[in-house]
């Protein structure tokens, strides 16, 4: 029954977050109702501790084969569709601090941009996010998934590339932070994003292009784990 509950939740969540038709962008918690949901799912089956927490967008929402895909990793899927860093940092300590991971892995930026920030105003929101994790998990490794490629935002890969690399050079200089360069993975050789990888919105993801992000992600979040241990 809990596994059932679970599994109707998410169908939810998943329905009400890529129709748009409950949340408003204008509205600051619009996103109360899903972050309420996810609280619900906890009360009902505790969620494990000390696993990898995916939180994000609708890329991390979307992905619903994440937990056998990262097998024999226990990971947590928090993403609702449609958020931006400032929606992850409002809710942190919601959708991060309850479940004390051992490691997260954070997919924002691509709404920010397409809303307009500029890869500045990115790089600024995801050093908020970071400070705002450290005031609890001052260790917590932090993983930052490159904002991806994809052919309905092409037009803004330039400002996409942008944040990418200021989030890079900012990852590279400080511990316990590390960037996951799953972008460079979707270009074809001429550069080009990898059209077969989406789904036909041409934002989301298929499960191609899962596949390719599991290829990569789990790697190295398996090695990290081995040589922090």
């Amino acid at each position: 029954m809990r596994n059932l509950t679970w599994k109707l939740a998410l169908t939810i969540i998943s329905t009400f977050t890529l129709t748009g038709i409950v949340y408003s962008q204008n509205k600051p918690d619009r996103w109360e109702e899903i972050i309420t949901q996810f609280e619900t799912m906890d009360k009902e089956q505790s969620p494990p501790l000390d696993a990898i927490l995916f939180v994000g967008s609708s890329s991390i929402r979307a992905w619903k084969t994440l937990e056998e895909d990262m097998a024999p990793l226990t990971v947590i899927n928090r993403g609702f569709g449609g958020s931006q860093f400032e929606d992850a940092i409002r809710y942190i300590d919601r959708i991060v601090v309850p479940y004390k991971p051992s490691m997260i892995v954070v997919y924002e930026g691509d709404n920010d941009i397409a809303n307009d920030k500029s890869p500045e105003r990115v790089f600024d929101d995801y050093k908020k996010f970071v400070s705002a994790v450290r005031e609890s998990f001052s260790e917590v490794p932090i993983f930052f998934m490159s904002i991806k490629p994809s052919p309905l935002r092409w037009s803004m890969w330039d400002n996409m590339k942008k944040a990418n690399e200021l989030i890079k050079d900012y990852t590279a200089q400080n511990k316990k932070l590390e960037y996951l360069d799953v972008s460079s993975i979707m270009l074809d050789k001429e550069g080009n994003v990898r059209s077969e990888l989406f789904l036909e919105d041409n934002l989301h993801m298929n499960a191609k292009g899962y596949a390719l992000w599991t290829s990569f992600i789990k790697p190295r979040l398996i090695f990290y784990r081995s040589r922090n241990q």
